[in-house]
């Protein structure tokens, strides 16, 4: 068999997968804190037919050998954690982080998860969670029912303003999580990332300290993904599959014509 064929075929594998990342990020342009991804792509093994630096002759040496490639796969998917833009909301529980850093969110298996997403509501509690799946967002902090109004700080600082107070009732302070390498962590959907090996442990601190990024209140971080890029990369990424077609095809005739001449 042809190794063109072979070799075509990775490309056509790696260039499908790239146009799913690609569809993902597009369907997730309007997702609070979404993060796009890109893949990383690398070449395979190679036939190495002549081996450089050999010795050509008793006084000389290859200046250059004779490898052949086997084609290309996809190795990674990686998050670009950049910062979304911002958008102004009138919920007085959503809340964007301005920085580095990541929303620690309560599990059903007891486990946390992280996020970007702020767009929070109330369970039947009165404690702040996920508008999901009702995730329970940590450290907790339950709202009382008569509270006729919210106020977010730039630290994490949650107060209500309560009938008959002259003062706002001060409910706890967010924590947020960082990372020394976000693109470790892993996505598990639901706006959710959770802790790997690669990501490292979190540094849990106070926000707008310590590098931090600062809680924004009544605004959420939209995605960022730009859909102009998206469809640049999606052209690029279909004109790839393309060529790689036009490989199969053109070996195909190849074969075909020394299948009819001899």
């Amino acid at each position: 068999m042809h190794p063109a064929l072979w070799i075509a075929k990775t490309g056509l594998e790696a260039q499908t997968k790239d146009l799913a990342v690609i569809s993902n990020n597009l369907a997730n342009a309007g997702t609070i804190g979404f993060k796009k991804s890109r893949v990383a792509f690398e070449d395979l093994f190679y036939q190495n037919l002549r081996q450089p630096g050999a010795d050509s002759s008793q006084d000389t040496k290859l200046p250059v050998g004779l490898q052949l490639g086997t084609g290309v796969k996809v190795v990674a998917t990686q998050k670009i954690h950049t910062q979304g833009s911002f958008q102004t909301s009138d919920n007085q529980l959503d809340m964007a982080i301005q920085g580095s850093g990541f929303f620690q969110i309560l599990l059903p298996d007891g486990t946390t998860g992280y996020t970007r997403a702020g767009n929070f509501t109330l369970d039947e509690n009165g404690q702040i969670v996920t508008q999901g799946s009702g995730y329970v967002l940590q450290p907790a902090i339950t709202v009382p029912q008569t509270a006729t109004s919210l106020e977010v700080a730039i630290d994490g600082t949650i107060s209500a303003q309560e009938p008959g107070q002259a003062t706002p009732t001060n409910l706890g302070q967010l924590q947020l999580a960082d990372f020394i390498n976000p693109t470790g962590l892993q996505p598990i959907g639901e706006n959710l990332f959770v802790e790997t090996g690669s990501s490292g442990t979190p540094v849990i601190g106070t926000p707008n300290l310590d590098g931090l990024g600062a809680i924004r209140g009544g605004q959420l971080e939209t995605s960022n993904v730009s859909t102009v890029e998206e469809l640049v990369s999606m052209i690029e990424t279909q004109r790839t599959y393309e060529t790689n077609a036009k490989v199969l095809s053109a070996v195909d005739q190849m074969l075909q014509f020394i299948n009819q001449t001899l």
